[in-house]
């Protein structure tokens, strides 16, 4: 399959290595991704590139190969003051902020504070081990 600007219709399963299923179409409706439009992470995206339509395909990747490892310096205390006042700051929430480049980060709420509020923004599959599953139906 040429790499980049097509459309692909696919089924896919994401799971973490050892089976634990986290996203799948295999029993609904195919997805139809842009490649090169950020829709997939870039390791997932390079795994559609080598698929052909009517083979099914098994990759295993490293951290590095599909959200990256575990970050520390993006464990980040924020002060409470950059939260609404209302909000519920609880452990296990998500967060948004708007970065200066105009992409939204989203972080996790890891404990919350008077002051500070400590948030992770790595992404919640980064430093795992993942299957992804694919069948490539239609590229366009």
């Amino acid at each position: 399959m040429s790499a980049g600007g097509g459309l692909v219709t696919l089924h896919y399963r994401l799971s973490l290595e050892h089976g634990e299923e986290l996203l799948s179409t295999f029993d609904a409706a195919p997805a139809t991704l842009a490649l090169g439009a950020g829709e997939l992470a870039p390791g997932l995206e390079r795994c559609v590139e080598q698929a052909e339509p009517g083979k099914r395909y098994v990759f295993l990747l490293e951290p590095e190969q599909a959200f990256g490892e575990r970050r520390e310096e993006l464990l980040q205390a924020v002060p409470r003051a950059a939260f609404p006042a209302d909000m519920a700051l609880a452990p296990g929430e998500a967060v948004e902020f708007a970065g200066p480049e105009g992409y939204a980060h989203l972080g996790i709420v890891l404990e919350a504070g008077e002051d500070r509020v400590r948030v992770d923004f790595n992404h919640p599959l980064a430093g795992r081990r993942l299957r992804f599953e694919l069948e490539v139906i239609s590229v366009l």
